[in-house]
């Protein structure tokens, strides 16, 4: 926990934390709605999830990150990259331009970039802001793939079940839990692909195999340099599938050098109450602002 004591980014999986919040709110089948029907839960859900860790870690500086939508890199190098994923739920489309402007409303900048994902701009900031400032970064997420980010200076929040609920990975906890050091995490999904992106991996490897496998050679490449010590049936999963192996590490592997830059003074924490009450208003959650404490009048 942070509380300020020191200059700290947070940085947050916008989609990740948007999509936990509707799927949250709306699994009793009630959707919050404003007088006009617009869906507001995931709004008023995601304020909730984000207000909390904001107060939890302390960060003196917040930016957020979104995917744009529409083909990517690595959709490119693989047509049917995350071709498995549903439609957004009806209700949830109009939410994505709203909570944008409530995070507008809150002075905090949303950055995303065209052809990349929230992870590669995520990924990207995590590393100028390690390697050019003084600043902690911090990365707020449910997502288990940014565990790869992870460094001395960038530690990655997830989100569990329920509010306030976070596991805090750093280099150590992550080697403690998972016996794994975060370049590890790219070659296990290389190894065992990831079904919620809809990339295989090694058919008939899954993650106990990929997992003893990383632990015993270190890498893919210590593992392609030892094929002579694998079982017969493991190295022929891998020998079949080989350029597939490639090509699922690089599909898992996040991209830190992308287009998107923010400055330091730009996302300071720094509300104006006026501002943010008047948009919770319009949104008609105006008991938001009373729980961060920003109502006035």
């Amino acid at each position: 926990m942070n509380q300020r004591n020191e200059p700290t980014l947070l940085l947050v999986d916008g989609m990740a934390v948007l999509f936990r919040a509707f799927y949250a709110t709306s699994a009793s089948g009630y959707i919050r709605r404003t007088k006009a029907g617009v869906p507001t839960n995931a709004v008023y859900g995601f304020i909730r999830y984000f207000w909390d860790a904001v107060q939890t870690f302390g960060p003196s500086h917040v930016v957020c990150c979104w995917d744009m939508g529409g083909k990517t890199f690595r959709g490119e190098e693989y047509a049917a990259y995350k071709g498995n994923r549903p439609e957004a739920p009806d209700d949830l489309i109009p939410q994505f331009a709203l909570i944008r402007e409530v995070m507008d409303s809150l002075n905090i900048p949303n950055i995303g970039a065209q052809g990349y994902e929230a992870d590669d701009c995520i990924g990207t900031l995590a590393k100028y802001y390690t390697e050019q400032t003084d600043m902690n970064v911090m990365v707020l997420t449910g997502d288990h793939d940014m565990l790869q980010l992870i460094d001395d200076r960038t530690s990655i929040i997830i989100m569990k079940k329920g509010h306030g609920n976070y596991m805090v990975y750093t280099p150590e906890s992550l080697m403690t839990e998972k016996q794994l050091t975060p370049r590890q995490v790219i070659d296990m999904k290389g190894l065992m692909g990831d079904a919620s992106d809809n990339y295989p991996g090694v058919r008939g490897i899954g993650e106990k195999t990929a997992l003893k496998l990383v632990q015993e050679f270190g890498s893919i490449e210590g593992i392609l340099d030892n094929m002579d010590k694998l079982t017969p049936s493991v190295r022929n999963k891998i020998e079949n599938d080989l350029d597939m192996l490639h090509l699922s590490r690089k599909l898992a592997e996040i991209h830190c050098a992308v287009p998107v830059a923010c400055a330091l003074d730009v996302c300071e924490l720094r509300l104006d109450p006026d501002m943010v009450m008047d948009k919770f208003e319009q949104l008609e959650m105006k008991s938001l602002g009373s729980w961060m404490g920003v109502a006035i009048g």
